[in-house]
């Protein structure tokens, strides 16, 4: 099944443009339904490129659209990564959204990668023009932010040391008082404000309940016969506890997000693309 090219287009948003690719459904397989690809943070979305577009040929092929989006400052996108917010990056899904209605597409069902997962969550929790379920695809979400946030820190204490820098005396926790007084912090080649700091600190997957949702947990573990992680497995309950039920993965392979080189893990592609079979009206 042969798919259409894709087509890359600057979206109008505010404050400029987005820029996006929309992969259209295969032709004999046209659907009314379409994902919109969440990317995760700061260098993670570089990283896992390959996949993105992997996955959303997959879907596409499927005969689901699929609209990738570069968030406010990053990528082709406008303005600049510390410029960016929460806010500004939840408004671009909303965007997203209205552009594929006015292509024609029924439903939205989202799809994100790490921090992209509880962006989608979090967006969704107050939507409240949804009526038919919301469908989601979590690709390793993060579980808690302010866990991720010290780990991106760490880099910054990372290459604190390896450098020449006489001023050794830092930890995260000087990094954390130093976003707290209103400072921006260079980290990895990326501009961390203290708002999008303070916004990513307050996030916890397991309180972002989207009732009336179907929900795809896909985790990459090193190997078979993990299970998910206790704080992951916390965040299944606590969701049960409020009436979801996210039907979780677990696949052997590569963080690919994370990875030194450019990688793949095409059971992951497999796996996310199983729930979907009977929805595009393909037989298992």
């Amino acid at each position: 099944m042969e798919n259409l090219p894709a087509e890359p287009f600057f979206l109008d948003a505010s404050p400029g443009k987005r820029f996006c690719l929309y992969h259209p459904p295969a032709r004999d397989m046209l659907s009314n339904q379409a994902f919109i690809y969440l990317h995760p943070f700061a260098e993670e979305m570089n990283k896992s490129r390959r996949m993105a577009a992997l996955q959303a040929r997959a879907f596409a092929a499927m005969g689901f659209g699929v609209l990738q989006i570069d968030l406010y400052g990053c990528g082709d996108s406008a303005g600049d990564f510390g410029e960016a917010t929460w806010a500004i990056w939840k408004n671009d899904i909303a965007y997203a959204g209205q552009w594929l209605m006015q292509k024609g597409f029924a439903s939205i069902h989202f799809w994100g990668l790490r921090l992209g997962a509880l962006l989608a969550l979090d967006y969704a929790v107050n939507e409240e023009s949804r009526t038919d379920p919301a469908k989601f695809v979590l690709w390793q979400p993060v579980v808690n932010g302010k866990s991720f946030l010290t780990q991106f820190l760490r880099l910054k204490l990372v290459n604190k040391l390896m450098s020449d820098d006489t001023d050794k005396v830092s930890n995260v926790q000087v990094f954390r008082e130093k976003l707290r007084a209103g400072e921006l912090l260079e980290i990895a080649g990326y501009t961390l404000s203290p708002a999008m700091a303070a916004a990513i600190d307050e996030l916890k997957l397991g309180q972002l309940v989207v009732r009336n949702s179907e929900i795809y947990w896909f985790e990459i573990t090193p190997e078979t016969g993990r299970e998910l992680p206790p704080a992951g497995a916390a965040v299944v309950e606590a969701w049960n506890q409020s009436d979801v039920y996210p039907k979780v993965t677990l696949i052997p392979g590569l963080s690919f997000w994370a990875t030194q080189e450019i990688s793949e893990c095409p059971a992951l592609l497999v796996a996310t693309l199983k729930p979907f079979k009977s929805l595009a009206g393909i037989q298992s």
